[in-house]
């Protein structure tokens, strides 16, 4: 669910007027924010807290007591220095957490909670120094700020920017998520995001749209029966690689097994059939085929097409497209073909439902892209055609005609690297072969991978810069733990 400040203000009243306190509140808030720090960085280390008069000041305090508690470092830094102008609960948490020693360390974590949602306008010039200070040790010396249910200085519902806005490396948005996180025009200063649910905090909003969380993800993959065997799991096809490309449908075919995939078959030209047949993983069968016309239907229950295939034969794969019943991806040089041939009304008579998993560069040569938002696009796109659409990029959109638009959180910059997209192709074969829905095997598959980046990043030797696709796969297994944990 996606909230305005006035709805968050209202489902906060309500909580009050059931028996909740602010106490309350900021109590579980301030835990959870403590946890999700701990998520991204187990180690204790140094904790720089930007803190404000209000409760959203309040919430941080407490956040800052609870990492206190298991060996964090706590430096304070204050919108206001006389405490009697704090409000009273927050002035309460500042005397919980006692006194500070001085900073002597350079702050590995930064916590914004100078401003909540209340906040309007153009930043003040007393927290306009202090959201410049923030990003100076963010830019300077390396430490990564999180934002308490927002980056100080957006604007909660249309995600405009103040020019010293905070540049958040994570938001921790208390409750519901705010419109203005999820507008294009905020990423670079939302960066990753994650909701803490509150469970006092109940009511309806004006749209279904909703950001993906564990708590609506975990559901679609129950746990698996005891008597199993691996055509309960889908019997996955790939169709996908061409000379000089074989990597992508080996990264597709290693996605589609990490992911729970009973069986994985890669069809291959003559041409490659030796190299993906001497280099693809055990588990997978590479079978021959003289034309991607011999894919047979009865034998998958899903297919994935497109990554590495070339464009040498477009006629077939838009035959294949059209033609298969079964449920499909359709990514790379599929949505390459479909618009080359300028085919798209294809996708209104297709034999079965399909997935498409374009990034904006596909996008923009599938459909009229220009002056639309990431969101309307997949609205728009969705509307007129009977199909999933899985919108790459910093805030993975997925949609499909009659269900409310999914934002994806997890993710990292470094997924901007080659590969990626065919582990996701891979991935979501994989989910929809368990039975889920294209359109729930979309912003799983897309919450998984994201998270898989986050722990080959925070919890393994890789960094934004030397983060590859087959980190991705080494790292699914705990991504899908992780999730059923219900991490943030």
């Amino acid at each position: 669910m996606i909230v305005t400040g006035d709805e968050m203000r209202a489902m906060e009243e309500a909580a009050f007027a059931s028996g909740a306190t602010a106490n309350d509140l900021m109590e579980q808030a301030g835990a959870q924010i403590a946890q999700a720090v701990r998520q991204f960085y187990p180690a204790p280390a140094t904790v720089l807290v930007f803190y404000g008069k209000g409760h959203n000041g309040g919430d941080a305090l407490v956040a800052a007591r609870r990492l206190a508690e298991v060996g964090w470092r706590i430096v304070l830094r204050a919108q206001e220095n006389d405490p009697a102008k704090l409000s009273e609960l927050t002035r309460i948490k500042l005397d919980a957490l006692g006194p500070q020693k001085k900073q002597t360390q350079r702050p590995r974590v930064i916590l914004d909670g100078l401003l909540g949602i209340g906040a309007r306008g153009p930043l003040r010039d007393d927290i306009r120094v202090l959201t410049r200070e923030i990003n100076r040790y963010r830019c300077k010396h390396g430490a990564h700020t999180f934002a308490i249910d927002l980056p100080t200085g957006l604007d909660s519902e249309t995600g405009e920017a103040d020019a010293d806005c905070v540049l958040a490396d994570f938001t921790l948005t208390i409750g519901f998520a705010k419109h203005g996180l999820v507008a294009d025009r905020a990423a670079n200063f939302v960066g990753r995001l994650a909701v803490l649910p509150l469970e006092q905090l109940v009511g309806k909003t004006k749209t279904d749209d909703e950001v993906a969380t564990p708590a609506n993800l975990a559901p679609l993959l129950p746990r698996r029966k005891f008597e199993s065997h691996k055509t309960n799991y889908g019997r996955i096809g790939i169709v996908a690689g061409s000379v000089g490309f074989t990597g992508a449908a080996l990264l597709a075919a290693e996605g589609a097994l990490r992911a729970g995939a009973g069986l994985v078959t890669l069809y291959a030209l003559p041409e490659i059939q030796p190299i993906l047949a001497s280099t693809a993983p055990k588990e997978v069968m590479v079978k021959p085929i003289a034309s991607y016309l011999e894919v047979p239907d009865s034998k998958r229950d899903v297919l994935a097409i497109g990554p590495g295939l070339g464009s040498e034969r477009s006629d077939e794969i838009l035959q294949l497209i059209e033609r298969s019943d079964c449920p499909m991806i359709v990514d790379a040089d599929a949505l390459n073909a479909l618009a080359k041939t300028k085919n798209i009304p294809l996708l209104t008579r297709c034999a079965g439902p399909r997935l498409l998993t374009p990034h904006p560069g596909e996008m923009a040569r599938l459909f009229e892209t220009e002056n639309r938002s990431r969101s309307e696009i997949v609205h728009v796109f969705t509307e007129r055609f009977s199909v999933t659409l899985l919108l790459k990029g910093s805030r993975t959109v997925i949609g499909e005609k009659g269900k409310p638009l999914s934002y994806n959180t997890t993710g990292s910059p470094g997924m901007a690297t080659g590969g990626m997209g065919d582990v996701l192709t891979g991935v979501c074969a994989a989910l929809t072969g368990q039975k889920l829905a294209l359109f729930d095997a979309a912003r799983l598959g897309a919450w998984l991978c994201g998270r898989a980046a986050e722990l080959a990043i925070f919890h393994g030797p890789e960094s934004e810069e030397s983060l590859a696709a087959t980190d991705i796969t080494r790292h699914l297994g705990t991504a899908f733990k992780q999730l059923q944990a219900g991490c943030f």
